[in-house]
């Protein structure tokens, strides 16, 4: 993965994150040690039987971390690593063996009914759509079930329609509807009564490159709006997700690995960086002169019409400001500079191969 320097030399600022970690957030999501453990049923009779028993399964373990208001939170990892049952834990529709999950300050467990009301929920595969009823059917059904009176309800349809680019599907049935246009309407439905805090499983998946780059702006757009929502997004999109979120999260084997911003978890994973830096006007004998005392491994090209200076530095040290100062004083005229840095995807690979009970490693305190 490349990326390029702005001209001011300031990282774009994510939607939902202002760069402030800890308590001066006000913490939406509260996610404190959660495990859960799926017995084996009916262990007795299959020991009777002498039927083979096989072992608990283990979804989470030990898992914290928070939300903050107004934040887009990622978490990736691979299949069957915990990502929904997380979520569905949040979302009440689970109970976890173990730890505390609060939304608003409300416990998951204990006031079920109130975080409820809190939170939206979409998820990737939805099933709990009536398939003969039409699109707006559907919706007018659950704005219903949420307490919304009928006039208000049917504006907020039309509102929510238009939003997803659904309108001239209002009156088509589910059953007949395509994946991607079935799961913006599980979007539709999840925000129907403006929740604080939305779940979002794999928001884009299935949907064309429009609409998921409009899906995407409108996540952006609720995060960062006049009343903003709330975020916990997880994706097997990897480039969405650095788009998107401030901060991320790698689990794995129920297991938090790392947690941070998309920059502090490349720089975990890889501690160099390759740098590329084109300029005219510079000569590869000045070039030689002026970097080849601090640059050990510098490597210049010539070509037709530039010069290309390529070397290795450490994660956050000062040799690329001051190579870019040495170059304009050598004459030359910097055209780009380019930063090859670890991807999330290499980082979700170092963590994979990972036994079970290794140590979760976190670029800033869950606790």
């Amino acid at each position: 993965m490349t990326s390029s320097i702005t001209n001011d030399g300031f990282t774009k600022r994510r939607p939902g994150f202002n760069g402030v970690t800890g308590s001066k957030r006000a913490v939406a999501i509260s996610i404190r040690h959660i495990s859960k453990t799926y017995p084996v049923l009916f262990t007795r009779l299959k020991n009777f039987f002498h039927r083979p028993v096989k072992p608990a399964v283990e979804a989470l373990h030990d898992v914290s971390f928070d939300v903050y208001e107004g934040e887009i939170f990622g978490l990736i990892g691979p299949n069957g690593a915990g990502k929904t049952t997380l979520a569905k834990i949040v979302a009440t529709l689970v109970q976890p063996s173990s730890g505390i999950v609060t939304v608003k300050d409300f416990d998951s467990v204990i006031d079920d009914r109130k975080v409820r009301a809190e939170v939206g929920l979409a998820t990737a595969e939805e099933r709990s759509f009536y398939w003969r009823l039409t699109a707006e059917q559907n919706l007018m059904f659950f704005a219903r079930l949420v307490g919304m009176s009928d006039d208000e309800a049917r504006k907020r349809i039309i509102e929510l329609l238009e939003q997803l680019d659904l309108i001239d599907l209002a009156t088509r049935r589910f059953g007949e509807m395509s994946t991607g246009n079935k799961q913006r309407l599980a979007l539709a439905r999840a925000l129907l009564a403006r929740p604080p805090v939305l779940l979002l499983d794999e928001p884009t998946r299935s949907l064309d490159p429009l609409a998921a780059s409009r899906m995407r702006d409108l996540i952006r757009s609720l995060a960062c709006g006049d009343a903003p929502v709330s975020i916990l997004l997880t994706s097997h999109n990897l480039p969405e997700v650095e788009e998107l979120c401030g901060r991320i999260a790698v689990i794995n084997h129920g297991r938090i690995r790392a947690l941070g911003t998309p920059d502090n978890l490349r720089a975990l994973h890889k501690e160099t960086e390759k740098v590329k830096i084109t300029a005219r006007w510079l000569a590869s004998e000045k070039a030689h002169e002026a970097l080849g005392t601090w640059l050990t491994d510098l490597v210049v090209e010539e070509t037709s019409d530039a010069t290309i200076v390529n070397f290795t530095r450490e994660s956050l040290d000062d040799n690329l400001d001051k190579t870019l100062r040495a170059v304009q004083l050598a004459g030359g005229t910097i055209i780009d500079v380019y930063i090859e840095r670890a991807t999330l995807l290499d980082v979700l690979e170092s963590y994979q191969s990972e036994p079970d009970d290794a140590t979760s490693i976190s670029t800033e305190r869950a606790d």
